[in-house]
């Protein structure tokens, strides 16, 4: 018999944490852990691509991330803006299709331009889905999920005994991706800090000490191994043959 093959999770949501924690450890601002966290993340897509991963969620602003200094968080907006500028070709030249979760009416307008405009420019592209979730909390999804269904309850297009799992589903952000197999968080800390609440309901978590700017292919690599070597049952048994 040959070797078994190693399984790979459809759906890899990151929780890119310890950007600043690299910067202050090197003596560097804050702002330099976040530009050398947009390089990793390019790795990232890379890898994930190069593995047959369907899709990816990548957390880059929390609802919560407000409450950071002024200047980190315009110092956020402006590279999370810069890079969709920057790396749009490339994700247009590997087939990469853009989604959006957060509520991004909140962001600065020419921030919203250009998540409008790079949605635009991948609709097409098949190859994998690079969901970005910017001004994103896991509550706030369900909270905008549920007042979209009472409208439509309201409106006569929807009754309440309709709503189930797969009805709420499709009010979310981003309907029309998997859910996520697994969770990888950077840092070290283990928490999901407010991340994907709904779409993480079965999802492997992995944490690794390593900060984000630091995370490497191989990195993801040992994140899949430890994912296939464990067994998901979602909430039932694996009986012994």
């Amino acid at each position: 018999m040959g070797e078994e093959q190693q399984a790979v999770p459809r759906h890899v949501a990151v929780i890119m944490d310890g950007n600043g924690r690299w910067a202050v450890e090197r003596g560097l601002e804050r702002e330099e852990g976040h530009r050398a966290g947009r390089h990793a993340a390019r790795r990232f897509m890379r890898a994930a691509q190069a593995r047959d991963i369907e899709a990816v969620s990548l957390y880059a602003f929390s609802t919560e991330n407000w409450m950071r200094p002024g200047p980190e968080v315009d110092a956020l907006m402006e590279l999370i803006e810069t890079a969709l500028l920057v790396e749009l070709e490339e994700l247009c030249r590997h087939g990469v299709k853009l989604r959006v979760s957060g509520r991004r009416w909140a962001l600065p307008k020419p921030l919203q331009r250009a998540l409008l405009n790079a949605e635009a420019a991948t609709t097409g592209n098949t190859s994998m889905i690079l969901n970005l979730c910017v001004n994103y909390g896991g509550q706030v999804e369900i909270i905008d999920a549920a007042k979209a269904i009472a409208r439509e309850i309201q409106a006569g297009k929807l009754g309440i005994d309709d709503i189930d799992e797969e009805v709420f589903g499709q009010h979310l952000y981003v309907p029309d991706i998997p859910p996520v197999d697994l969770l990888i968080r950077p840092g070290g800390d283990l928490r999901v800090s407010n991340f994907m609440l709904w779409q993480i309901a079965y999802a492997e978590f992995y944490s690794m000490p390593k900060y984000w700017p630091d995370f490497q292919a191989e990195d993801l690599d040992e994140a899949i191994e430890e994912y296939s070597r464990r067994q998901r049952r979602f909430g039932g048994l694996v009986l012994d043959d």
